[in-house]
């Protein structure tokens, strides 16, 4: 009968029933082969307490009134056996000291005897106690002891297969590097979670990838340690998971009035501190988006609303915080149309190349063009980059439309170069995304090696936004491994992004492009002329050449040639056009190098050097514009 017993609680086991499952049976068979018994059995936790496991034939007030019960050498037959890790039989719970605190819960049951014994585990920690009470002031008889002496080692078993597994499931459900519950535990809570006044805040930790980058991923997971330890500080005890990266939730159950707002404002003031990060200090920034359940909302819908203000938050107000209402919807909802109208385009093949040539003012030859992004739509319409461009706001679309670029003007710039075309240079329109890509600028090598083109061809245009952030470094880094592989580099909207001249003296560039804004201003005793002469002369006494954006009108065009510009770019000589349009332009007005007798430095000055063509001599850029 013991062996059956045993076998019936390890096929339990082997099968992975619950531990409560599991015990319960192994009481109820023990009362069965022992009639009169009640079979007991409680956990003893780290701290030093019982608590009820099962006891399926105990009242329950008797059970609960046993829970967190503190073992000791007189505390009970449970608790002293405990303590004592040994067995202990009281034959008369009415009169035995160790039941003096204890016996007014157990005799009104009828409860007159019990003996108990610990549950070693297979270390020696003592897992609980298994106890039979009986009805009669008695001793257990040797049946009765070699009993429960038998079903020991199974408990043993079963409580210890339990506390593995829970230890595996808090390992799953735990994230290493805080300590706190992951993107796991977050998903099963949000499915328990039902339409109520409780509010989801999405926190996202600015720039880790910018601390990873510059100080090391060490340094990187200090931020993090060191912003959970702040919203630990902040929303403790309420719900705080790391989603992975530098994201974390934080869920508030319930939340009152601006609970939340009050919350995401206070953790922005304690976060934005001076923060030591593997000896390194970083000044951490964070931004939220939160949305209200509104006991109408469910989890799905208040998550996918929390994503949303994030979204928001992090385009509008970063370093802040967003609450999601209608009136984002139209807002957000747009853009993530335009996201999934490019992304389908992509996908499809439908973007292209178009080029807007680059002239010399004083001749009108082309010395060079600027590829922009086309999307043809499914009826055929070609819709310019302005109709698309909150799309590019998305780190993987811009760095999709980067690579499907590259593509095509490879392919263009190859094809004009074999049916002999004058083309010098494409100008090439890079975004902070393209930055942040492990493989970049080896897949523009790449493309332009399988396509035989030289680097020399490509100017890449970069604008200042993309030093925004903190990334410098990581800009000044790939900035100089692309002029080192031989392509040349262009500040292109000079003048409308921060601290334009720090950019000119931090990371050299070889071609500066005066942004439109100054252009339209070209007018009499308009400020816009004492910016644009200060750009110039700035950029001669550096060598650097100028092309001026956006010129429109002969008058523009005159002044800026006055002042000693002569390169230009805008409606005044054409507006972007299909490549093939563009090949055509070219073989009638591309500049022809062969016109180009010999050059040699002109004084040593970077930049320039003469152009010897019909016995003249004549300063140009030896950038061949």
């Amino acid at each position: 009968m013991l062996q059956s017993l045993q076998n019936i609680i390890l096929r339990m086991v082997a099968q992975g029933d619950e531990l409560q499952a599991t015990l319960e049976r192994l009481c109820v068979e023990v009362e069965y082969l022992l009639p009169g018994a009640v079979a007991s059995i409680l956990t003893l936790d780290d701290q030093g307490r019982l608590h009820p496991c099962v006891g399926p034939s105990l009242p329950m007030s008797y059970s609960i009134a046993l829970d967190n019960l503190e073992i000791g050498p007189a505390v009970g037959s449970c608790g002293s056996a405990a303590f004592l890790g040994e067995a202990v039989i009281v034959d008369d719970i009415e009169h035995d000291p160790r039941w003096a605190e204890f016996k007014t819960l157990a005799l009104p049951h009828s409860l007159r005897a019990c003996y108990s014994n610990p549950i070693f585990g297979s270390k020696g920690k003592i897992l609980g106690t298994f106890a039979l009470y009986f009805r009669d002031a008695r001793a257990p008889s040797i049946l009765e002891q070699t009993i429960v002496e038998s079903c020991l080692p199974v408990c043993m078993i079963a409580m210890e297969r339990h506390e593995r597994l829970r230890e595996y499931r808090r390992l799953a459900f735990t994230d290493v590097l805080t300590g706190l519950p992951n993107r796991a535990k977050f998903n099963v809570a949000m499915d328990e979670m039902l339409p109520g006044d409780w509010a989801l805040l999405l926190v996202d930790v600015d720039n880790l990838k910018v601390v990873n980058d510059t100080f090391g991923h060490a340094a990187g997971d200090d931020l993090i340690a060191s912003a959970a330890r702040g919203l630990l500080s902040v929303v403790s005890p309420r719900a705080v998971y790391r989603l992975g990266g530098d994201e974390f939730a934080i869920v508030l159950e319930p939340a009152s009035g601006t609970e939340a707002e009050d919350i995401a404002a206070e953790f922005a003031r304690k976060v934005h501190q001076p923060t030591l990060c593997a000896g390194h200090t970083v000044f951490p920034s964070i931004t939220v988006g939160i949305a209200h359940s509104e006991q109408r909302y469910s989890a799905e819908e208040v998550r996918h609303f929390a994503d949303l203000a994030l979204y928001h938050a992090k385009d509008k107000a970063r370093g802040g915080f967003v609450t999601y209402d209608a009136a984002l919807t139209s807002t957000i909802a747009q853009r993530y149309e335009v996201v999934q109208s490019v992304a389908t385009a992509l996908r499809d093949d439908r973007f292209e190349a178009w080029y807007q040539p680059i002239v010399r003012i004083d001749t009108g030859e082309i010395v060079g063009v600027e590829a922009l992004a086309r999307m043809r739509l499914v009826t055929g319409e070609v819709l310019p980059a302005a109709a698309f461009h909150e799309a590019t706001k998305d780190a993987h679309v811009a760095a999709s439309l980067t690579r499907t670029m590259i593509k095509h003007i490879s392919m263009d710039l190859g094809s004009w170069l074999r049916s002999g075309i004058p083309i010098q240079h494409v100008g090439i329109n890079l975004s902070a995304a393209d930055f942040q890509c492990e493989d970049f600028p080896e897949s523009l090598q790449a493309a332009f090696a399988r396509e035989g083109v030289p680097l020399h061809h490509a100017i890449l245009e970069v604008t200042e936004s993309v030093y925004l952030g903190g990334r410098d470094q990581i800009v000044a880094k790939k900035i100089a491994s692309m002029r080192a592989a031989g392509f040349k580099i262009a500040l292109d909207d000079f003048g409308t992004g921060f601290a334009s001249l720090t950019h000119l003296i931090t990371i050299p560039v070889d071609l500066i492009k005066i942004d439109k804004s100054f252009t339209d201003r070209l007018g009499d005793d308009d400020v816009g002329v004492a910016i644009v002469e200060g750009i110039l002369h700035i950029a001669k006494r550096m060598g650097v050449p100028v092309v001026a954006e956006g010129v429109e009108t002969p008058a523009q065009a005159e002044m800026l040639l006055t002042r000693g510009c002569t390169l230009g770019q805008g409606y005044l000589y054409a507006k972007a056009m299909p490549a093939s349009e563009m090949g055509v332009l070219l073989r009638a007005r591309g500049q022809k190098t062969d016109k180009v007798a010999a050059r040699v430095n002109v004084g040593g000055a970077p930049g320039r050097s003469l152009l010897i063509q019909k016995g003249k001599a004549r300063r140009v850029d030896a950038s061949n514009f």
